[in-house]
């Protein structure tokens, strides 16, 4: 079942690495919506490849924008490093077996997604286009 769909209109940064990172990211997170109710093993091991791979993209977005100069980089990365701890908290109590990965679950990283991407940022893309990244 699809919870998210990319789209260049909606999502594009114009920036090819970030751009095909959310687009990863969108189909990692619909397959973990997949597997809402399913196999407990199967879902700890796509949000433990859902997390670190959304770091990994953290960290793309964060070098590019400080190695650029990019004047929002602080608040950008305060968003980050709230919904990583929010998600690191959710993994470890997955794993405690505290917690479980819901519909709601799902649903709420599709709406911080949402929110992020059109909103903040989009706002990288022109910034570092003009700075010659692409």
């Amino acid at each position: 079942m699809t919870l998210m769909t990319w789209t260049a209109a909606q999502f594009a940064t114009k920036i090819t690495e970030t751009d095909g990172e959310h687009q990863q990211i969108f189909n990692m997170v619909n397959d973990l919506h997949g597997s809402v109710g399913g196999d407990r093993s199967a879902i700890g091991a796509k949000l433990d490849a859902l997390i670190g791979f959304v770091a990994k993209h953290f960290k793309t977005e964060e070098d590019l924008m400080k190695s650029h100069g990019y004047p929002e980089f602080a608040s950008h990365k305060a968003a980050h490093d709230a919904l990583v701890t929010t998600c690191l908290d959710l993994q470890k109590k997955f794993k405690a077996g505290e917690a479980e990965i819901t519909a709601d679950t799902t649903k709420f990283v599709k709406d911080w997604l949402y929110g992020h991407i059109p909103s903040i940022d989009k706002n990288y893309g022109p910034f570092l286009n003009a700075k010659g990244v692409s």
